[in-house]
């Protein structure tokens, strides 16, 4: 299996028929968007954030987003995990830049607060509250009923987290579901039959296998 996050695994994820890509972006210290699952790289024998390395310095795999879309074209969605909450506007800006139809950009974050925050700012791009059951205080229902309040367009849980009730929930106030962490055939079955709007994998040959099965054909871009 390719690292994540680099040119290299996003390519062979497209070729193998996936129809979106989920990344992590951070800003160097000079502002720069780049894509990395931890955030920390390894200087002078010690990990430092990447928020305090600049751009030239950062190891050869780590990508821009810039680059992503120079390598990778257009045609598919983006789930971008918003980890430096500077990046937002540097987000979408670049997509912008490179004609990405921002109806396929969907940023999540971890913070409702945030996300309800950004959707006012930018109306035109996907928002995603991404989240655990366990850290929804007031239950799935009042969640949901508070995204769709706020125009967010996505709860986004861990698979284990899902049910056919809370599915119901989410579509009920014109929420989609998304589910994370499906890494075998039976769990991406499950998912797929319980009503979940997008999945997320590692494995992007089983999942387009195993959609193509349960629903009849294979990833449409």
């Amino acid at each position: 299996m390719l690292p994540d996050n680099t040119l290299e695994s996003f390519t062979l994820a497209l070729r193998l028929g996936a129809n979106g890509l989920e990344t992590d972006i951070w800003c160097t210290s000079d502002g720069q968007v780049v894509l990395d699952h931890d955030g920390a790289v390894r200087r002078f024998g010690r990990q430092r954030p990447i928020s305090n390395v600049a751009r030239n310095q950062l190891p050869a795999h780590i990508p821009s987003l810039s680059e992503l879309f120079d390598t990778c074209g257009v045609d598919f969605d983006l789930s971008i995990d918003v980890k430096d909450e500077k990046a937002f506007d540097s987000i979408v800006d670049i997509a912008r830049e490179n004609n990405f139809d921002l109806n396929r950009l969907w940023l999540c974050h971890h913070k409702i607060d945030t996300t309800c925050a950004m959707r006012k700012r930018f109306d035109d791009v996907r928002f995603v509250d991404s989240s655990r059951l366990s850290r929804i205080k007031e239950g799935v229902e009042r969640r949901v009923a508070t995204l769709s309040q706020h125009g967010v367009d996505v709860l986004n849980m861990h698979i284990t987290d899902w049910n056919g009730g809370f599915v119901t929930l989410a579509h009920k106030f014109d929420v989609l579901a998304f589910g994370w962490d499906l890494q075998f055939d039976y769990v991406i079955e499950r998912g797929l039959r319980l009503g979940l709007d997008a999945v997320y994998s590692d494995h992007v040959d089983v999942l387009v296998d195993m959609y193509s099965a349960e629903i009849g054909h294979a990833p449409r871009r």
